[in-house]
């Protein structure tokens, strides 16, 4: 078993190198360069349309803003709590820099994965809409790029798993432990129950629950955030200054903090960046193929919206309010840390307000990972595997809970990575018709 995990260390090493990094980042900045920065130029339309999209009576199983709230129930997760705190210990403040960079150029990515999974979507043998790379890079690359499809689809059903299941149900079960007491196999129950409820109704009941529980806990979560942080508005400006000046200088060792090389705060940053916002991955652009509209773009402009609100809202937020603790030096790391800094700055409701953002975030998760990893084993099995699968996703909650998960962690991570080389393959492949479609919209 020592060997696995060493071997699992230095491929994840490898995965979440300088190469995928920059590959990563490079699409992002790749796809912003020839749209024209669009992402950014239409982002007050796009929440306009979001707005507008609640209800649709287009082709879909979801409006388009059920869609984009399951993408963000699936990546509004331990990432936006105990990742940015990890960014913080490992990269230094700095990194908070760098996840921002990797957001602008990821809304980007995210926007072309959206166009091109509503655009080479299809209908499957029970009439629900089904999209996503394993589909763009099939129907857009051809048949002789079906093995990189079946690639995509085999390590997103089992990276499901590990990212978007029996982590999340860790990470509740432990939250709901040492906040309330709760042991984590009951905690393991409830998830189990509560989530089944929903996955048993599939895509539909998912998105109906997503669009009321995300966008009240976000809101909960931000303003919280927001009274602290305008509690504290006159430590605001030092705090961005450390951020900003980080990012370039590196951050010298300072109390149980060990230092941080700029390098080091690029690559943690960038890292923590893209598994809070999942932006070259291709998991989100499944939940977008299930839009009711008949506009790639139109639900593309949408789905950037997610890497905005997910890191240059809600993980800023956290950021902030740990830069303002003052405590980002003091050796604690995870959710540890940004309890710490929440407890510190709002006595008494700060640690709360984290622990319940961590288990609602994190169950939200389960349910959006459910459908992504549902749909990548349907397209392997075919519609034979959708109710055996979603009967062993449930299972594994409670199994989660009370597990120890290095193992599960560094293989997830692993598998995560890997789901974004076929993905960015096919975006690289397919830009021009990006580009074609977006020019053709807004000219009309």
């Amino acid at each position: 078993m020592v060997w696995f995990e060493a071997t699992l260390n230095t491929l994840s090493g490898w995965v979440w190198g300088p190469v995928m990094l920059t590959l990563l980042v490079g699409v992002g900045l790749y796809l912003t360069a020839g749209l024209r920065a669009m992402p950014w130029r239409k982002t007050p339309l796009a929440f306009r349309q979001l707005w507008q999209s609640r209800q649709s009576k287009e082709a879909g199983d979801i409006s388009p803003f059920q869609a984009l709230m399951t993408a963000l129930a699936a990546t509004v997760g331990t990432g936006n709590i105990a990742g940015v705190a990890t960014a913080i210990f490992l990269g230094g403040p700095g990194a908070v820099f760098w996840m921002w960079i990797t957001a602008l150029f990821g809304m980007a990515t995210k926007y072309a994965e959206a166009v091109l999974a509503v655009h080479y979507r299809e209908t499957n043998a029970v009439g629900n809409h089904v999209g996503g790379p394993m589909y763009y890079i099939k129907n857009g690359l051809g048949p002789r790029w079906q093995w990189l499809a079946v690639a995509f689809a085999l390590f997103g059903m089992l990276a499901a798993f590990g990212i978007g299941n029996t982590v999340q149900a860790n990470s509740v079960a432990h939250a709901a432990s040492s906040s309330l007491g709760v042991p984590p196999w009951l905690s393991g129950l409830i998830m189990m129950t509560l989530a089944g409820a929903v996955i048993l109704g599939g895509i539909k009941r998912i998105g109906a629950v997503a669009a009321k529980l995300v966008p009240l806990m976000a809101l909960i979560y931000l303003g919280g955030s927001l009274f602290i942080i305008f509690s504290h508005l006159d430590a605001v400006p030092a705090a961005l200054a450390t951020i900003v000046n980080d990012a370039f200088t590196g951050s010298a060792a300072a109390g149980g903090f060990a230092g941080a090389s700029v390098w080091m705060a690029i690559r943690f940053g960038v890292a923590r960046g893209i598994f809070s916002n999942e932006a070259g991955l291709g998991s989100a652009p499944i939940a977008h193929a299930a839009a009711a509209t008949r506009s790639p773009v139109h639900q593309g402009s949408i789905a950037m919206l997610g890497t905005l609100i997910d890191t240059l809202l809600i993980c800023t937020m956290t950021a902030l309010v740990i830069m303002i603790s003052g405590l980002w030096n003091s050796g604690e790391t995870g959710a540890a840390l940004s309890a710490a800094a929440f407890n510190s700055t709002l006595p008494g409701w700060g640690g709360y307000l984290v622990s319940f953002g961590l288990m609602v975030f994190a169950f939200t998760t389960i349910l959006g990972w459910s459908y992504y990893g549902e749909r990548c084993a349907e397209y392997l099995f075919g519609k034979k595997v959708i109710w055996p699968y979603r009967l062993l996703w449930i299972v594994a909650i409670p199994i989660g809970a009370i597990s120890s998960l290095e193992l599960i962690w560094l293989l997830a991570d692993v598998l995560n990575g890997l789901m974004a080389l076929p993905n960015l393959i096919a975006l690289l492949a397919l830009s021009p018709l990006v580009f074609k479609l977006t020019r053709e919209h807004f000219k009309q």
